[in-house]
Protein backbone atom coordinates (compact mmCIF):
# COMPACT_ATOMS: atom_id res chain seq x y z
CA UNK A 1 0.00 0.00 0.00
CA UNK A 2 1.14 3.54 -0.76
CA UNK A 3 1.12 6.93 0.93
CA UNK A 4 0.57 9.47 -1.84
CA UNK A 5 1.82 13.04 -1.20
CA UNK A 6 -0.76 15.15 -3.06
CA UNK A 7 -0.03 18.79 -3.97
CA UNK A 8 -2.97 21.17 -3.95
CA UNK A 9 -3.35 24.44 -5.89
CA UNK A 10 -2.00 27.67 -4.46
CA UNK A 11 -5.26 29.12 -5.76
CA UNK A 12 -7.61 28.66 -8.69
CA UNK A 13 -8.73 25.45 -10.36
CA UNK A 14 -6.82 22.21 -9.71
CA UNK A 15 -7.34 21.25 -13.35
CA UNK A 16 -5.11 24.19 -14.33
CA UNK A 17 -2.08 23.06 -12.32
CA UNK A 18 -2.36 19.28 -11.81
CA UNK A 19 -1.66 16.70 -14.52
CA UNK A 20 -4.58 14.51 -15.54
CA UNK A 21 -2.97 11.31 -14.26
CA UNK A 22 -2.47 12.91 -10.84
CA UNK A 23 -6.14 13.88 -10.70
CA UNK A 24 -7.17 10.35 -11.68
CA UNK A 25 -4.99 8.88 -8.94
CA UNK A 26 -6.43 11.22 -6.30
CA UNK A 27 -10.07 10.54 -7.19
CA UNK A 28 -9.41 6.79 -6.93
CA UNK A 29 -8.54 7.10 -3.22
CA UNK A 30 -10.98 6.78 -0.34
CA UNK A 31 -8.73 7.66 2.62
CA UNK A 32 -7.02 10.99 3.28
CA UNK A 33 -5.05 12.58 6.09
CA UNK A 34 -5.09 16.36 5.72
CA UNK A 35 -3.96 19.65 7.19
CA UNK A 36 -7.44 21.20 7.02
CA UNK A 37 -10.66 19.23 6.52
CA UNK A 38 -12.67 22.08 4.98
CA UNK A 39 -10.08 22.98 2.35
CA UNK A 40 -9.48 19.29 1.63
CA UNK A 41 -13.17 18.69 0.93
CA UNK A 42 -13.27 21.75 -1.32
CA UNK A 43 -10.23 20.51 -3.25
CA UNK A 44 -11.63 17.01 -3.68
CA UNK A 45 -14.98 18.41 -4.76
CA UNK A 46 -13.27 20.61 -7.36
CA UNK A 47 -11.53 17.52 -8.75
CA UNK A 48 -14.91 15.92 -9.44
CA UNK A 49 -14.57 13.24 -6.77
CA UNK A 50 -17.27 10.61 -7.35
CA UNK A 51 -20.01 10.65 -4.73
CA UNK A 52 -19.07 8.11 -2.07
CA UNK A 53 -18.15 8.02 1.58
CA UNK A 54 -14.62 9.24 2.20
CA UNK A 55 -12.41 9.08 5.27
CA UNK A 56 -10.80 12.47 5.93
CA UNK A 57 -8.69 12.70 9.08
CA UNK A 58 -6.91 15.86 10.29
CA UNK A 59 -3.21 15.71 11.17
CA UNK A 60 -2.79 15.97 14.92
CA UNK A 61 -6.40 14.99 15.64
CA UNK A 62 -6.26 11.39 14.47
CA UNK A 63 -4.44 9.03 16.87
CA UNK A 64 -3.63 6.49 14.15
CA UNK A 65 -3.38 8.28 10.77
CA UNK A 66 -1.69 5.30 9.07
CA UNK A 67 -4.50 2.87 9.90
CA UNK A 68 -5.70 2.69 6.25
CA UNK A 69 -2.24 1.58 5.12
CA UNK A 70 -2.20 -1.20 7.70
CA UNK A 71 -5.64 -2.22 6.44
CA UNK A 72 -4.13 -2.50 2.93
CA UNK A 73 -5.69 0.69 1.56
CA UNK A 74 -3.63 3.46 -0.03
CA UNK A 75 -3.72 6.85 1.68
CA UNK A 76 -3.57 10.41 0.37
CA UNK A 77 -1.74 13.17 2.26
CA UNK A 78 -3.05 16.69 1.56
CA UNK A 79 -1.57 20.08 2.43
CA UNK A 80 -3.87 23.08 2.71
CA UNK A 81 -2.03 24.67 -0.24
CA UNK A 82 1.01 23.60 -2.23
CA UNK A 83 3.13 20.52 -1.68
CA UNK A 84 2.64 18.44 1.49
CA UNK A 85 5.48 17.98 3.99
CA UNK A 86 7.26 21.17 2.80
CA UNK A 87 6.76 23.90 5.42
CA UNK A 88 3.82 21.73 6.39
CA UNK A 89 2.90 19.32 9.24
CA UNK A 90 2.56 16.45 6.76
CA UNK A 91 6.25 15.67 7.21
CA UNK A 92 5.44 13.75 10.39
CA UNK A 93 3.05 11.50 8.46
CA UNK A 94 5.66 10.79 5.79
CA UNK A 95 8.27 10.00 8.45
CA UNK A 96 5.89 7.63 10.22
CA UNK A 97 5.13 5.85 6.94
CA UNK A 98 8.83 5.32 6.27
CA UNK A 99 9.37 4.00 9.78
CA UNK A 100 6.69 1.36 9.23
CA UNK A 101 8.03 0.38 5.83
CA UNK A 102 5.24 1.77 3.66
CA UNK A 103 6.02 3.09 0.18
CA UNK A 104 5.77 6.90 -0.20
CA UNK A 105 5.03 8.40 -3.64
CA UNK A 106 5.16 12.18 -4.30
CA UNK A 107 2.74 13.38 -6.97
CA UNK A 108 3.49 16.26 -9.34
CA UNK A 109 2.08 19.67 -8.47
CA UNK A 110 2.84 23.22 -7.33
CA UNK A 111 5.30 24.28 -4.64
CA UNK A 112 5.51 28.02 -4.06
CA UNK A 113 9.08 27.64 -2.80
CA UNK A 114 10.33 25.89 -5.93
CA UNK A 115 8.32 28.12 -8.27
CA UNK A 116 9.74 31.23 -6.61
CA UNK A 117 13.30 29.95 -6.95
CA UNK A 118 12.72 29.08 -10.61
CA UNK A 119 11.49 32.59 -11.38
CA UNK A 120 13.96 34.52 -9.21
CA UNK A 121 17.09 34.34 -11.33
CA UNK A 122 19.08 33.75 -8.13
CA UNK A 123 21.51 30.92 -7.35
CA UNK A 124 19.71 27.65 -8.06
CA UNK A 125 22.58 25.23 -7.44
CA UNK A 126 22.90 26.07 -3.75
CA UNK A 127 19.87 27.19 -1.77
CA UNK A 128 18.27 26.71 1.63
CA UNK A 129 14.68 26.99 2.78
CA UNK A 130 14.72 28.70 6.18
CA UNK A 131 11.00 28.68 7.01
CA UNK A 132 9.69 31.53 9.16
CA UNK A 133 12.02 34.11 10.70
CA UNK A 134 11.65 35.30 14.34
CA UNK A 135 8.59 37.41 15.07
CA UNK A 136 10.31 39.94 17.37
CA UNK A 137 12.12 42.77 15.57
CA UNK A 138 15.53 42.31 17.16
CA UNK A 139 15.54 38.55 16.60
CA UNK A 140 14.27 38.94 13.05
CA UNK A 141 16.96 41.45 12.07
CA UNK A 142 19.67 39.36 13.69
CA UNK A 143 18.50 36.30 11.75
CA UNK A 144 18.43 38.29 8.50
CA UNK A 145 22.03 39.40 9.04
CA UNK A 146 23.05 35.81 9.77
CA UNK A 147 21.35 34.57 6.61
CA UNK A 148 22.95 37.31 4.53
CA UNK A 149 26.38 36.37 5.87
CA UNK A 150 25.75 32.69 5.17
CA UNK A 151 24.54 33.52 1.66
CA UNK A 152 27.72 35.45 0.93
CA UNK A 153 29.97 32.80 2.45
CA UNK A 154 28.31 29.83 0.75
CA UNK A 155 27.11 31.65 -2.41
CA UNK A 156 23.69 30.29 -1.47
CA UNK A 157 20.15 31.60 -1.99
CA UNK A 158 18.27 31.86 1.31
CA UNK A 159 14.51 31.30 1.02
CA UNK A 160 11.93 32.17 3.67
CA UNK A 161 8.24 32.94 4.12
CA UNK A 162 5.95 34.89 6.41
CA UNK A 163 2.28 35.01 7.35
CA UNK A 164 0.73 37.36 4.76
CA UNK A 165 -0.35 40.01 7.25
CA UNK A 166 3.27 40.33 8.42
CA UNK A 167 4.87 40.41 4.94
CA UNK A 168 5.50 44.13 4.96
CA UNK A 169 7.13 44.01 8.41
CA UNK A 170 9.56 41.38 7.11
CA UNK A 171 10.11 43.36 3.91
CA UNK A 172 10.97 46.49 5.90
CA UNK A 173 13.40 44.53 8.08
CA UNK A 174 15.16 43.19 5.00
CA UNK A 175 15.56 46.66 3.53
CA UNK A 176 16.95 48.09 6.77
CA UNK A 177 19.24 45.15 7.62
CA UNK A 178 20.82 44.02 4.36
CA UNK A 179 23.66 45.34 2.24
CA UNK A 180 22.51 47.58 -0.61
CA UNK A 181 24.09 45.24 -3.19
CA UNK A 182 22.43 42.04 -1.94
CA UNK A 183 19.67 40.77 -4.20
CA UNK A 184 16.13 40.20 -2.98
CA UNK A 185 13.35 38.47 -4.88
CA UNK A 186 9.73 38.85 -3.75
CA UNK A 187 7.38 36.33 -5.36
CA UNK A 188 3.70 36.83 -4.51
CA UNK A 189 0.41 35.22 -5.52
CA UNK A 190 2.18 32.51 -7.52
CA UNK A 191 -0.08 30.79 -10.11
CA UNK A 192 -2.84 33.34 -9.37
CA UNK A 193 -4.07 36.17 -11.65
CA UNK A 194 -2.29 38.77 -9.50
CA UNK A 195 1.06 36.94 -9.60
CA UNK A 196 4.17 39.10 -9.36
CA UNK A 197 7.84 38.15 -9.22
CA UNK A 198 10.51 40.85 -8.95
CA UNK A 199 14.24 40.59 -8.23
CA UNK A 200 16.20 43.74 -7.38
CA UNK A 201 19.09 44.78 -5.20
CA UNK A 202 18.21 45.93 -1.70
CA UNK A 203 19.23 49.42 -2.75
CA UNK A 204 16.79 49.32 -5.66
CA UNK A 205 14.01 48.04 -3.40
CA UNK A 206 14.40 50.84 -0.85
CA UNK A 207 11.46 53.21 -1.04
CA UNK A 208 9.23 50.55 -2.67
CA UNK A 209 6.09 49.09 -1.15
CA UNK A 210 6.07 45.55 0.19
CA UNK A 211 3.90 42.76 -1.22
CA UNK A 212 1.05 43.43 1.21
CA UNK A 213 -1.23 40.73 2.55
CA UNK A 214 -0.64 38.22 -0.24
CA UNK A 215 0.99 34.79 -0.01
CA UNK A 216 4.66 35.54 -0.72
CA UNK A 217 8.07 33.93 -0.80
CA UNK A 218 11.25 35.92 -0.12
CA UNK A 219 14.64 34.95 -1.57
CA UNK A 220 17.93 36.60 -0.62
CA UNK A 221 21.33 36.31 -2.30
CA UNK A 222 24.20 38.33 -0.86
CA UNK A 223 26.63 40.13 -3.14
Amino acid sequence: MILYCIPTPLGGSPQEVLPGDVIQKVVSLNDFVVENAKSARAFLGALGMPVRELSIKVIGEEPDPLAPLRAKRSLGLLSEAGSPAIADPGAQIVDAAHQEGFRVVPLVGPSSIVLALMASGLEGQRFAFCGYLPRDEAGRKQKIRELEQRSKREKETEIFIETPYRNDVLFASLLSSCNANSKLCVAADLTLPGESVATKTIGEWRGAAGPGKRPAVFLLLAD
